[in-house]
C-alpha cells in the first residue's frame, strides 16, 4: 500500500507539473511572439534581430527567461514519468527519460542566451561603429548558429521527439495510458519533425520548407503534453479510487 500510495503521488505531481509546463510555456511564447515576432525573427540577420532585441529592453529579456523555465520545468515531469506509469524497469523508457531530459537542457541552453548572451551583443551593436558592428555580427552568427539552431533547435527538438514517439509507442503497447494519446502523440512527432527543414535551411540553403511545421507542430505537441498530463492525473485519481475501495477487504483480510 505504500508503494502504491507514492506511485499514484508521483503521478499526480507529474500530471500537474506536465499541464502547468505547457501551458506557462504557451502563455510565455505567445507574449514573445506578440512582443518579438517569435519564432519568425530568428532566421533575420543580425541587423534586424540585434536592434529589436535592444529596443525590447529588460522587459524583453524577462520574457525569453520567463519562457526559457516555464520549459525547462518540463524536465522534472519527464524525470517522474517512470514511476509515475509505474514503469521504472521499462527498458525503453528508462533511455526514453534520459533523453527527455537531455532534450529539455538543450532547448534551454538555446533560450537562455537570449538571456546571458545576446543582451550584451545588441547593445554594442546598437551603439558601435562600423567596424563593431561587423566583428558583432560575426559573433552573433556563431552564438546564433551554434545555441540556437544546433543546440536548441536541432539537438533540442530531434531528442524531444525521440522522447515523444518511444513514449507513444509504450502507451500504444502497454495501455497505461488510452490509445488515442499514444496515436495523437506519434502524429503531432510527425508535424514536429518536419519543422526540421526549416533549422536545416539555414544551414543548407535551398532545403526544403514547410512553413505551416514549426506552427503546427509546436503547438500540436504543446497540447499534447497538456493532454498527457491530464490523463495521469485521470489515471492517480482511479488508482486512488480503487486503492480505497480494497482498503476494507484488505483490513478484513
Amino acid at each position: 500500500m505504500a508503494t502504491t500510495s507514492t506511485d499514484t503521488n508521483t503521478a499526480r505531481v507529474a500530471g500537474v507539473l506536465f499541464v502547468v509546463s505547457a501551458l506557462a510555456f504557451a502563455t510565455a511564447a505567445t507574449i514573445l511572439s506578440v512582443t518579438f515576432d517569435w519564432p519568425d525573427i530568428l532566421r533575420e540577420p543580425a541587423s534586424v534581430v540585434l536592434p529589436a532585441f535592444e529596443a525590447g529592453g529588460t522587459g524583453l529579456v524577462w520574457t525569453w527567461f520567463a519562457t526559457a523555465w516555464t520549459y525547462g520545468l518540463l524536465a522534472i515531469p519527464v524525470l517522474l514519468l517512470p514511476a509515475a506509469l509505474g514503469l521504472r524497469d521499462h527498458p525503453a523508457m528508462r533511455v526514453a527519460t534520459y533523453v527527455g531530459a537531455a532534450s529539455v537542457l538543450l532547448s534551454l541552453i538555446g533560450f537562455l542566451r537570449w538571456v546571458f548572451v545576446v543582451p550584451p551583443l545588441a547593445a554594442s551593436y546598437v551603439t558601435g561603429n562600423s567596424t563593431v558592428r561587423a566583428a558583432v555580427d560575426a559573433a552573433w552568427t556563431a552564438q546564433h548558429q551554434f545555441g540556437g539552431a544546433l543546440l536548441g533547435e536541432h539537438l533540442g527538438q530531434l531528442l524531444v521527439i525521440a522522447w515523444s514517439v518511444t513514449l507513444s509507442v509504450i502507451i500504444l503497447r502497454a495501455k497505461v495510458l488510452p490509445r488515442w494519446l499514444g496515436a495523437a502523440g506519434l502524429l503531432v512527432s510527425v508535424l514536429y519533425l518536419l519543422n526540421q527543414g526549416d533549422i536545416l535551411a539555414a544551414a543548407v540553403p535551398g532545403f526544403p520548407v514547410w512553413d505551416l511545421a514549426g506552427l503546427l507542430g509546436s503547438t500540436g505537441w504543446g497540447l499534447w503534453v497538456a493532454a498527457l498530463g491530464v490523463c495521469i492525473l485521470v489515471r492517480s485519481t482511479r488508482g486512488r479510487r480503487a486503492a480505497r475501495a480494497s482498503a476494507p477487504a484488505d483490513g478484513v483480510i
